[in-house]
């Protein structure tokens, strides 16, 4: 019996809450093979980005390359690609490959830092979102993409169509900046799906986006549809959140090993 396998195309998070670390920790909590191409090194800790370097689309290339063409590849996710050219070479390499993908159009980080140049928009919106299996911008990103500003529920279904328009099959709007229950859209333009989820008191929540869209992919690699892996990914980044710990001076890490019952936070049980 061949194990599902997930690649994670995306930049490292030293502080090990987003990111790379963030996707595999993920990955195995979900029982699937996860594998990484890196994109870019960043110095990150719970406070902020200190500092990013990419890596040469070269590098990106042989990487995925590496991966794909021995050990094979049932689902990919993609995070942060910094540039254009790594953008349009991760495009390329995706259109080749025969598997479901996950784009999260990583925008800034948790700390408002920049983790994708502006030059690189047009190529994620013409070339990577038209490759898209699912596509799970927040506001933010939905902002930075499309202009559409999200200021209430009401909007997220306007935001979805906007970002439809470049291509995607599906797209998740994360709602998770509005106030109120944890509201998010799925929609590949016909089909719905509102999924709700309480909000935890909790601010410990770096690599949230990272975690869901891995969710997603794992689960799209064990072979459920896309309404399917959304609403499952959801109810596992939920717990994450509602167990994330105090890590560093500022804003921690959800917890991956919560459903595992290996979770690290102390203070209270993962709800």
């Amino acid at each position: 019996m061949s194990v599902p396998r997930v690649l994670t195309v995306a930049g490292s998070d030293s502080g090990g809450g987003a990111g790379i670390q963030a996707d595999l920790k993920t990955m195995l909590a979900l029982g699937v093979h996860g594998m990484s191409v890196l994109t870019a090194v960043t110095a990150q800790n719970s406070v902020g980005v200190q500092g990013a370097w990419e890596l040469p689309a070269e590098a990106v290339r042989a990487q995925y390359r590496s991966v794909v063409d021995d050990i094979g590849v049932d689902a990919v996710k993609t995070g942060m690609l910094a540039s254009a050219e790594l953008v349009e070479t991760v495009a390329d390499l995706i259109a080749g490959t025969d598997a479901p993908v996950v784009v999260d159009p990583v925008g800034v980080s948790k700390h408002g830092d920049p983790l994708l140049a502006a030059s690189a928009l047009d190529s994620v919106r013409t070339r990577l979102l038209p490759l898209a299996t699912v596509a799970t911008p927040n506001l933010d990103e939905v902002a930075q993409l499309t202009g559409v500003q999200v200021e209430s529920e009401a909007d997220l279904r306007r935001a979805a169509a906007a970002v439809l328009s470049y291509g995607p099959k599906w797209v998740l709007v994360k709602g998770g900046h509005l106030p109120g229950e944890a509201a998010d859209l799925l929609t590949d333009g016909t089909d719905e799906h509102l999924l709700r989820a309480p909000r935890h008191d909790n601010r410990h929540t770096h690599g949230t986006g990272c975690t869901l869209a891995s969710a997603i992919a794992s689960q799209l690699a064990k072979g459920q549809s896309v309404p399917e892996a959304v609403a499952a990914a959801k109810e596992y980044v939920t717990g994450a959140i509602a167990a994330g710990f105090a890590l560093g001076a500022g804003i921690g890490p959800v917890d991956h090993g919560w459903a595992l019952g290996t979770g690290l936070r102390r203070d209270t049980p993962a709800a």
